[in-house]
């Protein structure tokens, strides 16, 4: 069972608190740092000093770390051009020496959009569709070679498909909860989905149905990885979870119906019976990032169970 780090930066951090939460990261031994790709907080935290920028974080994250895999949980497809993000995320893959995973999802907080002069097309998935298969179309296009498409929504002539990144295949993460659409393109297009903030039975329905679609594009379902994120708010006895739980301003009654929390040892058996349902990866969400003591004790108690 993989164990990743999953942030959520629009709810209030700047770089330097990314960055020690990225470096704890991996000095514990954990196997990635993933981050959300928003520009408005959300709920009533004041979100001080502001957004970041998801690749602009990562490409720094990619010269700071060492071995630790990055990416994004979700980036979101209507704040970037396909064309351009395939440039940014290869750029960063070759920063980072091949490194970078990509989550691509359609977006759809519409205020975040209205506050930044974002424009936010009523057709999303539609368009995350095309950003897929040209993402995917520009790395895989031979050097020398061009690229073209020509969509309902993009339009690229002779593309010369550059640059490459350092990978030869850089994963594509996909998620959602959406029944018929979101499996279909997370058969044909991801190497890993994601399932955030799910039951485990809405868990094991949904990876169900990727297992299908996957079949039914003419790949194996066991060429994709299969994940869920949720929030984790762990604690060596109940007081300490009970802190936790009021830092990030949940009950704790709610974070261990629908999240992972309690002690190491409740957190361990949750974990198991996501792995029971197909999960081969779990993505911690952390949410206070200045409690760094709380991704030591999900690595010494937690993580240690599970490797």
């Amino acid at each position: 069972m993989d164990l990743r780090i999953f942030t959520e930066p629009q709810q209030g951090a700047t770089y330097d608190t990314l960055l020690a939460v990225a470096k704890a990261t991996e000095d514990l031994g954990f196997d990635a740092f993933f981050r959300s790709d928003h520009y408005l907080r959300m709920g009533s935290v004041d979100g001080l000093p502001g957004p970041t920028d998801a690749w602009i974080t990562l490409a720094g994250l990619a010269r700071e770390t060492k071995r630790i895999r990055l990416g994004t949980l979700m980036t979101a497809g209507t704040f970037r051009l396909p064309g351009v993000l395939a440039i940014q995320v290869a750029q960063v893959d070759q920063m980072s020496g091949g490194r970078i995973e990509l989550g691509l999802g359609a977006g759809w907080f519409e205020e975040e959009h209205k506050a930044y002069g974002i424009p936010f097309p009523k057709e999303k998935i539609g368009r995350l569709e095309e950003q897929l298969e040209i993402v995917t179309g520009l790395w895989a296009t031979e050097v020398g070679k061009t690229f073209d498409f020509h969509g309902t929504y993009y339009d690229l002539t002779e593309s010369p498909a550059l640059p490459k990144p350092a990978q030869a295949r850089v994963p594509v993460l996909i998620g959602g909860h959406g029944a018929t659409r979101t499996p279909r393109l997370a058969g044909r297009y991801a190497d890993e989905f994601n399932m955030p903030f799910a039951s485990i039975e809405d868990t094991e329905r949904q990876f169900g149905r990727v297992r299908a679609a996957a079949e039914e594009a003419g790949r194996p379902a066991g060429a994709l990885t299969y994940s869920n994120a949720l929030v984790a708010c762990v604690g060596k006895d109940d007081a300490e979870v009970a802190r936790r739980a009021a830092a990030i301003g949940r009950e704790v009654d709610d974070l261990k119906a629908n999240g992972l929390a309690g002690s190491p040892a409740e957190v361990v058996e949750k974990i198991g019976r996501y792995a029971e349902a197909g999960a081969q990866r779990i993505y911690f969400q952390i949410l206070d990032l200045d409690d760094l003591d709380h991704l030591e004790l999900i690595s010494s108690r937690v993580q240690s169970q599970l490797t």
